[in-house]
């Protein structure tokens, strides 16, 4: 799992779980920051504090955020990835032995346009019982995103660049995302670029996986969040999952599981989504010997299966899966 990695020289890093044990011997200083939502001005916000910690140190490990359900409560996940600029979801989907799926060998990226589409929260009410929500797609935006994806398959050795779309229906919006695509792939001629409909791929790579293998699949907001969960499903769920959420200045690597209240201070979370993503910060640090160094740990504790969490069908608690990692370093 790589990422584009960006000059790091100078910056701290910031981490949004209670126990940086995981990376203690990485040269990172983490500042901890808490970011349990408040409200203000009517409204659930997250912390100053947090948002400052981001624009100072440029890089974020983060944990799960739940958004309050009701009206009035914006996404706090959103909420981070406009204030940041966020423009790009980069998820690996890539099979993990001792796990098995009716899947073998997956190892896929999508890569998810995270600023724009359905998701621009621009809908009103025409009239009583109609409601429009426009979905918005602009050159800027898809030029970023775009650009982004065929650089990180050129950068991690994939060879080919698909769009995913529905451009037959949508033909001004994806139809835009869909001519920039083409655009763009003439300055990368050592990347092969085509495309295909959402609908097609949603069936092909549930049928199929390995066809994707050797493709960086990128596509606008919504698809990519139906799309790229779905992904997750053929290596076994979220908790497996890592994402990073990559911004021109500022980058933030999660899980994207939910927070998951109800279970916590149990010892029952499986930590492998986190700590993935945060091999995926490492790489895009150019820490690639450490990201290699703890994910070949995490990947050795998971196929030896002496210590896996209740979801991955074993009896260890967190701290006994986290050990086993840590005594494999």
């Amino acid at each position: 799992m790589r990422t584009k990695s960006p000059s790091s020289e100078g910056r701290k890093v910031q981490m949004y779980v209670e126990e940086p044990y995981m990376l203690c011997l990485a040269p990172i200083k983490w500042e901890s920051v808490d970011v349990t939502p408040h409200l203000k001005d009517g409204r659930t916000v997250i912390p100053d504090k947090a948002i400052e910690s981001v624009k100072t140190n440029f890089i974020a490990l983060k944990g799960p955020l739940a958004t309050p359900i009701g009206k009035g409560h914006v996404s706090l996940n959103l909420t981070l990835r406009r204030t940041f600029n966020l423009f790009a979801n980069v998820r690996p989907c890539v099979s993990i032995a001792g796990y098995k799926t009716p899947y073998d060998n997956v190892d896929t990226v999508l890569i998810r346009e995270n600023t724009e589409g359905e998701y621009s929260g621009i809908e009103h009410v025409v009239i009583d019982g109609v409601v429009q929500s426009i979905k918005l797609i602009t050159r800027a935006a898809s030029e970023r995103v775009l650009r982004y994806a065929f650089q990180y398959a050129e950068d991690v050795g994939k060879r080919k660049v698909r769009v995913v779309h529905k451009a037959t229906i949508m033909k001004m919006s994806d139809g835009l995302f869909l001519n920039i695509a083409r655009e763009i792939s003439k300055g990368f001629p050592q990347i092969e670029f085509d495309a295909e409909l959402l609908d097609n791929a949603c069936l092909k790579i549930v049928t199929d996986p390995t066809p994707y293998n050797d493709k960086v699949l990128v596509m606008p907001n919504l698809y990519g969040d139906i799309l790229s969960d779905m992904c997750a499903g053929l290596i076994g769920g979220l908790g497996l999952t890592p994402s990073g959420n990559i911004g021109d200045e500022c980058s933030i690597f999660e899980a994207v599981h939910g927070s998951a209240p109800d279970i916590a201070g149990k010892g029952l979370a499986n930590p492998t989504a986190l700590l993935l993503s945060s091999i995926m910060m490492l790489q895009h640090m150019d820490l690639h010997g450490l990201a290699d160094k703890i994910q070949k740990a995490i990947f050795d504790t998971l196929a030896e299966g002496k210590y896996l969490t209740g979801d991955l069908g074993g009896k260890a608690k967190t701290r006994e899966y986290a050990d086993a990692i840590i005594k494999k370093l």
